[in-house]
């Protein structure tokens, strides 16, 4: 940015001053209405404006802007009224504005004041630090934690909420975004961060200035628009987490709200106090009526005991008499009871063992019915279902034996079939001989006629035999191809069964989670952790799938070759040392069960697999497993 000579900010100074000492005179001779009551104030001078009510701190806020402010935008006499506005509001005026409220995120006009009210910042306040110190590691670049720029910035008494590295392909970028309260005291906070860094001389000026050779120093300033629109990686952060807005909107945003608040409040009120009269009538209509309905209530209960005695009173007389006649004829019962009871005890006692006997037996009649019942039906689906799997479980053996049985042929016949064209080039061969030998030796003759018939007959059997080849072959394919599709949907039907037998499905190459996420608790906190847990293993992951990283070697063992994890592996022993021997183990896990199942592909495959003996589970383990899942319900139903 160009300055201009110091005879020109002389004459602007000069221009402004003057200009300020006639709007001076004009404000207290009453040309312009400030005070439109006793705690509201307009600016005079800023007529186009959408908020024109403001407080007396607020009015202060907006003149002490725009009459210091550097920006182009505002002309001498526009800077020049606002800062006579100024002298006007603290000579004339703040002994007169009436007690003003305390407002914790009221900012010191001074922070205000240096910065255009129009000027664009990166809302919530950021702020914005580079250069920062960065070391190469293992082929990626690493630095200090957030948390400890964090540290060192609250010692310096800047109280950042958060500090976030930036991190790209190649590890930490050397640059960091600050982040600040979501208040006015936030806002302070930064411009004393950036204040700190220019008075330093390590502010956005000078690193664009030293940023060709900045030397080991680090750089800072609060993010604004042009950072925000840079096509940098702080502008790509900087456009995820926050909006450029400028102070002006701000603060005419939370006296909207503040305003709403108020007027919401109001109509609150006044619809509470309405609500209360109404209550309070009703109370009153409430109450006179429940004290008539009380003394009604008094009289009809007089009333009704008055009853209630006469009532009670013949109800005696009249049970006297009742209970006198019961009494004698109870008497004349009971000799008739005790001779009844005589006789029906020796009936009952008979009746009695009967019946229960009886009962007994239909009920365990009914019972074993109803058992042998179930237990038919249990048996008779459990012969079905045990006939259809062992069945499918034969088929699959048989089919197995024949193909082993078919290769086995095969073998045998291709050893015939080599035999038999290695006899025909024998026979090939002493036909040329017999007929180099002579053409008119009869005896000759006759040899080349009987081997030339062995030839056709020989030929003829390696016709058979290729054919019947092609055949085994084709049939071999088919079978293989059926038990590959059984395979496949045993592994369907076990992906939607529930995770509780020894057999399931496992996904040959994925890279474990927990020995990283149980790697970062060790260092850092809980949600710290598991951010730095998840950035690790996608970027294992990355390299699991890298066609170009190959980390095997090839070792002989009993014989034969066999390729193993190379332990000295750069990236291999790099991720043993900073993070242990678990997340190693999951690593090298991963990698071989990608080597052994998907070498080409290097993407994660499904497989049947036996989780109790750690290995590829067979086609019959998976079916009898399958069958004893279903068994063990339908014994549950039939007890």
């Amino acid at each position: 940015m160009d300055h201009s000579s110091g005879e020109d900010t002389d004459g602007n100074d000069s221009e402004v001053e003057e200009y300020a000492d006639k709007s001076y005179e004009e404000l207290k001779g009453g040309k312009y209405s400030v005070k439109l009551s006793d705690a509201t104030f307009t600016c005079p001078f800023c007529t186009n404006k959408k908020k024109r009510d403001f407080q007396y701190r607020e009015l202060l806020q907006h003149a002490t802007m725009v009459g210091k402010s550097d920006s182009q935008k505002r002309t001498i006499k526009d800077k020049a009224n606002h800062l006579a506005l100024v002298k006007y509001l603290e000579t004339d005026i703040t002994e007169n504005s009436g007690p003003k409220e305390a407002n914790d995120n009221d900012v010191d006009v001074d922070h205000l004041a240096e910065h255009d009210g129009d000027e664009m910042f990166v809302w919530p306040w950021k702020g914005i630090v580079v250069n920062l110190p960065i070391e190469l590691k293992d082929g990626r670049y690493a630095g200090k934690s957030g948390s400890n720029l964090r540290d060192t910035l609250k010692m310096r008494g800047f109280n950042p909420k958060r500090v976030i590295p930036l991190w790209n392909f190649r590890g930490h970028s050397g640059c960091a975004v600050v982040e600040f309260k979501e208040d006015w005291e936030g806002f302070k906070n930064a411009m004393s961060f950036e204040k700190a860094y220019e008075a330093d001389h390590h502010g956005k000026r000078d690193w664009k200035v030293n940023k060709t050779d900045p030397k080991d120093e680090i750089y800072g300033w609060v993010a604004r628009s042009d950072d925000y629109n840079e096509n940098t990686i702080i502008g790509e952060h900087l456009r995820k987490i926050g909006d450029p807005r400028t102070v002006s909107d701000i603060m005419a945003e939370e006296d909207r709200k503040a305003n709403t608040l108020e007027s919401n409040l109001k109509i609150i009120s006044e619809v509470k106090k309405k609500q209360l009269k109404e209550m309070e009538t009703k109370f009153v209509e409430t109450e006179n009526s429940l004290s008539k309905l009380i003394a009604e209530k008094d009289q009809l209960d007089q009333h009704y005991n008055d009853g209630i005695k006469k009532i009670a009173a013949s109800a005696r007389e009249h049970l006297q008499k009742i209970s006198n006649d019961h009494e004698k004829n109870k008497l004349k019962l009971l000799n008739l009871k005790r001779e009844l009871e005589l006789q029906g005890q020796e009936l009952q006692k008979r009746d009695t063992v009967n019946e229960i006997e009886r009962r007994k037996l239909a009920e365990e009649i009914a019972q074993n019915a109803a058992k042998n019942s179930l237990l038919q039906m249990a048996s008779d689906e459990q012969r079905k279902a045990d006939k259809s799997v062992l069945k499918l479980a034969e088929d699959q053996k048989r089919e197995k034996e024949e193909l082993h049985k078919k290769i086995i042929t095969l073998e045998k016949q291709l050893d015939s079939k080599h035999a038999v064209e290695l006899e025909i080039k024998k026979l090939k061969g002493q036909l040329n001989v017999m007929k180099h030998i002579g053409e008119d030796d009869l005896e000759t003759l006759k040899k080349v006629e009987d081997i030339q018939k062995k030839l056709r007959e020989r030929e003829e059997e390696l016709e058979d035999l290729e054919s019947l080849n092609h055949a085994l072959v084709t049939q071999e394919r088919k079978s293989n191809d059926e038990l590959q599709e059984a395979r496949k949907e045993l592994i369907q039907g076990f992906k939607e069964l529930p995770e509780t037998t020894h057999i399931g499905v496992k996904k040959m190459g994925q890279l474990e989670n927990k020995p990283f996420l149980d790697a970062m608790k060790r260092k850092y906190n809980e949600s710290e952790a598991e951010d730095r847990a998840s950035e690790l293993c996608s970027l294992w992951e990355e390299f699991l799938r890298d066609p170009n990283w190959h980390p095997f070697k090839v070792i002989t063992v009993d014989g034969k070759s066999q390729g193993v994890i190379d332990e000295n592996d750069a990236k291999l022993k790099a991720l043993k040392r900073d993070y242990g021997e678990e997340v190693y183990k999951a690593v090298a896990t991963a990698l071989t069960e990608i080597n052994d199942y998907n070498p080409s592909g290097a993407y994660v495959i499904e497989e049947l697999w036996n989780f109790t003996e750690g290995r590829r589970c067979t086609l019959k383990e998976g079916v009898m497993s399958l069958l004893k899942m279903w068994d063990i319900p339908k014994r549950r139903r039939a007890t």
